[in-house]
């Protein structure tokens, strides 16, 4: 422990030497009277400033100064010194070019900073906020070449809100604002805040814009601040019309024609084939519920454009109306770009024409798409998929897709019982835009709900153990309240598993083995599931949280009207097939936070449970859970890992077979993302979790197959834990992840003896053969 203690103090020793060799070396390329800039401190002079107000006011000037010092990390500036230490390349490209130019950082210097710029910068912000009577001034310490700008601002007393007025007059646009100044964001007492002015402006336009005022705009508001009707720091606020305000801008649209062309294409209308404004004689169209559709090829069927638009003849323009149109023409699938003008048809009565009009996207395509992978498991493959996508299948923005795939995982090496994998299959879906039901379905969402109908096969030959052939069906709805929230219902939700030329080898295998037994079992699976997503994620905040999920109910009435149960002897098929019964809930927490536009930090958390009852005494193994691999704990192999405290290294009939399976999921994912160039990523992550079992599983010997795989009140001993480093190349179109992991706890080892922190040998190969663990994957892992 002694020797240990020292060889850490020595490291540190080292480290701090090396960084105040790099922090100091930087000043030492400056020319004579160069000083490096090392950035700005703003002070606040004031008694009337609470700490919190201070630290906030302070916090937005530094913001808003400039420039920006050289970026630093741990007091370092290691791109300052790529950029100095680094000779002047010859051409454009090279490892010097890229060191110099694409990595480093040209010093910013003393010189480079407008002081007066920055101290007018401070006065004029700290007047947005209310403090009328701002004053500034500026200091520059300079030390060992290096200057920093301190600046001391005495905001005076701030201006708070004493009396908020809309004045009134017999106008249409006056009398819509007099219902809107209800919700001011002005209020009495809070301070005078020119970015609140600006939102209420937007707000107030907002407002207008839901009751017909299209041409109405922001800049039309003038709030003025008064401050000679108050005294002791207070402004009386007054909202109004400007006087130059366009006389369009105070009326009130309806919409008098809805037109819509479907099938527009840039060098058809230079022909002269489409006109706009509309002359009706002029087009080959066709009137649909007051919708009119030029559409002479008959393209699409008109209910489409209905079920899509919400405006019709007569309705006042608002733009809630106007951006769920839009929004939903976009959601169809079928269209490349989608436009809408409107164009004043009766300036009298205050009308205008809304055309709507799209080009569509190619309506078939076909892809082929070929991947290859490897990973530590010793496996290699790839993968053969072709793709067909027909967008409007029966003229109503159907899409069909119907692919076929082929894909294998060959052994490369390591174990010799470890056994090759072949899959084979094909999938059909159709995507219905509307809820295909005996009951109305209404939607107000910007997004179109869909019936979704799929079919497929999957065959699967694992060589030389047993072949699988899976059948799957489903019919279910999908469908968006909003860019957050998403629901998912599939009504009918079957499979069928039929096992086929089962070897001698696996036959042995299995023996005494229920679990492996359960593999190449006739299983049927049939009963709704629901996912439900809520995501802040597309959002641009520094904390965005994404949750999933998921509940599958297989067999339930079933199992009810038959009576089934399985421990009283009263099992039930259905065409000579147990039927399984049982309920499952899964549960993905995710929470991503931003540091700076470079780093970040990512974490998830899974959970779930699945338990079977009546009819089954276990979970069907295709749906049970899994850890380990890529996207999960990466210092495991895929699903090898647990269940609990199961060690498969001693148990001889599943060297074989890799993946474990449990009925209880825990997962706790952490890493760090940061970006170093372009599209250059690196992380750093940790990953902990394990997978368990509701109930022990024994042989006909009573003999448990795998101990210590039951979950209990000391699961939190069997989880395991790992760490690594990875590198991502993000090159826009695919993600390419290479993770390097190591275990730092193995819940299979003896108890008290999991961790495994002080047998880390990176200098032995037997070592590094064992326990690194390289994944390489496309995308994040969450």
């Amino acid at each position: 422990m002694k020797n240990k203690l020292n060889i850490y103090c020595k490291y540190f020793l080292v480290s701090g030497i090396t960084a105040t060799i790099i922090s100091c070396s930087n000043t030492k390329f400056l020319k004579d009277g160069q000083l490096l800039y090392t950035g700005a401190e703003v002070k606040i002079e004031s008694d009337s400033l609470t700490k919190k107000e201070k630290s906030a006011l302070q916090s937005a000037l530094e913001e808003n100064l400039t420039p920006k010092p050289n970026s630093s990390f741990l007091g370092l500036r290691p791109k300052l010194y790529a950029y100095n230490a680094t000779k002047e390349p010859k051409k454009e490209k090279g490892i010097r070019y890229w060191l110099k130019y694409k990595f480093g950082e040209e010093p910013v210097l003393l010189g480079d900073v407008d002081r007066e710029f920055n101290k007018d910068i401070i006065v004029n912000y700290s007047e947005n906020k209310g403090y009328f009577n701002a004053k500034a001034k500026y200091d520059t310490v300079s030390k060992n070449k290096k200057a920093q700008v301190i600046y001391t601002l005495n905001p005076g007393g701030r201006y708070l809100i004493s009396n908020v007025k809309f004045p009134a007059d017999s106008s249409l646009v006056n009398q819509e604002i007099q219902i809107l100044k209800e919700k001011t964001l002005l209020k009495t007492g809070n301070p005078f805040d020119l970015d609140v002015i600006k939102a209420e402006r937007q707000r107030i336009d907002d407002g207008l814009k839901d009751k017909g005022f299209y041409y109405f705009n922001p800049d039309n508001i003038i709030v003025q601040a008064d401050s000679t009707v108050s005294k002791n720091h207070q402004v009386e606020m007054i909202v109004k019309l400007k006087d130059n305000t366009p006389k369009l801008a105070k009326e009130q649209f309806t919409i008098d024609k809805v037109v819509v062309f479907p099938n527009y294409n840039l060098r058809d209308a230079k022909r002269g084939k489409y006109s706009i404004p509309m002359n009706q004689d002029s087009l080959k169209g066709y009137e649909y519920n007051d919708i009119y559709v030029v559409d002479p090829d008959k393209k699409f069927k008109p209910r489409v454009f209905d079920r899509a638009l919400y405006f019709d003849k007569g309705d006042v323009y608002n733009r809630k109306d106007h951006n769920l149109s839009l929004n939903r023409l976009i959601s169809l699938g079928v269209f490349k770009f989608v436009k809408n003008e409107f164009i004043v048809s009766d300036s009298l009565n205050h009308k205008f024409d809304a055309y709507y009009i799209l080009t569509p996207r190619e309506l078939q395509s076909l892809r082929l798409e070929a991947l290859g992978r490897t990973n530590s498991a010793n496996y290699a493959g790839s993968e053969l998929n072709l793709n067909w996508t027909q967008r409007n299948f029966f003229r109503g923005a159907e899409q069909f897709k119907a692919s076929v795939y082929g894909a294998f995982d060959v052994q490369i090496g390591g174990p010799a019982e470890a056994e090759n994998i072949f899959r084979a299959g094909a999938n059909a879906q159709l995507s219905i835009p509307r809820i295909v039901a005996p009951f109305r379905f209404n939607s107000s969402s910007a997004f179109v709900p869909r019936t979704n109908i799929k079919l497929g096969y999957e065959f699967q030959n694992r060589t030389t153990l047993y072949t699988l052939n899976t059948f799957n069906a489903t019919f279910g709805y999908q469908w968006k309240e909003n860019v957050r929230k998403e629901h998912e219902l599939n009504v009918i939700d079957v499979s069928y598993i039929d096992p086929a030329n089962e070897t001698p080898k696996f036959a042995a295998l299995k023996q005494g083995n229920p679990y492996l037994q359960r593999i190449t079992d006739q299983q049927l699976i049939f009963g709704p599931t629901y996912s439900y997503t809520y995501s802040t994620t597309m959002l641009p905040k520094k904390n965005t949280f994404y949750y999933k999920g998921m509940l599958d109910l297989a067999g339930n009435i079933t199992g009810l009207v038959t009576g089934a149960n399985v421990k009283e002897g009263k099992e039930k098929n259905i065409f000579g097939v147990p039927f399984s019964q049982y309920a499952k809930i899964e549960n993905d927490v995710r929470f991503y936070h931003k540091f700076t536009e470079k780093t970040s930090l990512a974490t998830r958390f899974i959970a779930g449970v699945a338990l079977p009852y009546g009819n089954s005494e276990h979970i069907p193994f295709s749906r049970q859970f899994f850890v380990g691999g890529s996207n999960s704990i990466r210092a495991f192999r895929a699903r090898t890992l647990g269940p609990g405290s199961f060690d498969p290294r001693g148990a001889e009939n599943t060297r074989a077979v890799f993946d474990q399976a449990g009925d209880v999921k825990l997962e706790l994912n952490a890493e760090y993302r940061a970006n170093l160039y372009k599209f250059l990523n690196v992380a750093a992550f940790v990953d902990a979790g394990n997978i368990w079992l509701i109930n022990d599983e024994f042989n006909e010997a009573g003999e448990n197959t795998r101990p210590g795989g039951k979950f209990s009140k000391d699961f939190l001993s069997e989880v395991a834990v790992g760490a690594g480093v990875g590198l991502r190349l993000d090159f826009s179109i695919l993600i390419l992840r290479l993770d390097l992991a190591m275990p730092l706890r193995v819940p299979y080892y003896e108890k008290g003896d999991r961790w495994v922190l002080d047998r880390i040998k990176f200098g032995e190969g037997s070592w590094r053969r064992d326990n690194l663990i390289l994944n390489i994957a496309i995308g994040y892992p969450f």
